[in-house]
């Protein structure tokens, strides 16, 4: 089966009070992922679980862990991986980092949400593999400092930092004005052994 090409349009992803990955941003994070057909997916914060419904739908032999701490985000997830027809997304209820030891060894990370453990966590990922490939979205100013100050002390190379907005145009009687999006931050690494 060759692998499908990420961009499912937000619409379509059933939506609740947790945060949501946006489809351009989804679409890039994704690529910066780098996944393959054996890879082993953890989503860290998945929120309605959009990453991992995207991810899982690459191919049927990628494996998904969804991990939140939130049932909202748990049961978000499981009902968009049903209406988008994957089977490979597991979900977990947990804490990042406490959660990792009841997932398999990952060979990729996509970091959404921290709730303010990301040293921690990358520190786990990196005993748990320390070739993994690692994405990370952040909107903070606090955040973004974290990720670059944490980056320079790691063991990481092939480091990638991204900065995009999306603008969206919605019509206003004749006129069509651009809406924009909130500016987001992604970082893409990888570990270092």
């Amino acid at each position: 089966m060759d692998m499908r090409v990420p961009g499912i349009s937000d619409s379509l992803f059933i939506r609740g009070e947790v945060p949501m990955t946006k489809e351009e941003i989804r679409v890039l994070s994704i690529s910066k992922l780098h996944l393959s057909k054996d890879s082993v997916l953890v989503d860290v914060g998945c929120g309605t679980g959009s990453v991992s419904v995207e991810a899982a739908l690459l191919s049927p032999d990628i494996k998904v862990f969804s991990l939140d701490c939130n049932e909202e985000a748990l049961a978000l997830t499981a009902k968009n991986a049903e209406k988008f027809g994957v089977k490979n997304i597991q979900t977990v209820k947990a804490l990042a980092p406490e959660g990792f030891e009841k997932i398999p060894p990952v060979t990729h990370a996509f970091i959404g949400g921290t709730k303010g453990q990301l040293k921690n966590i990358l520190d786990a990922l990196y005993k748990k593999n320390p070739g993994m490939r690692i994405v990370i979205n952040a909107v903070s100013m606090e955040s973004i400092s974290e990720i670059n100050s944490l980056i320079k002390e790691m063991p990481v190379l092939n480091v990638e930092i991204l900065q995009v907005q999306v603008n969206r145009a919605s019509q206003k009687g004749s006129y069509n004005l651009l809406c924009a999006g909130n500016p987001v931050f992604i970082f893409a690494f990888d570990f270092k052994a």
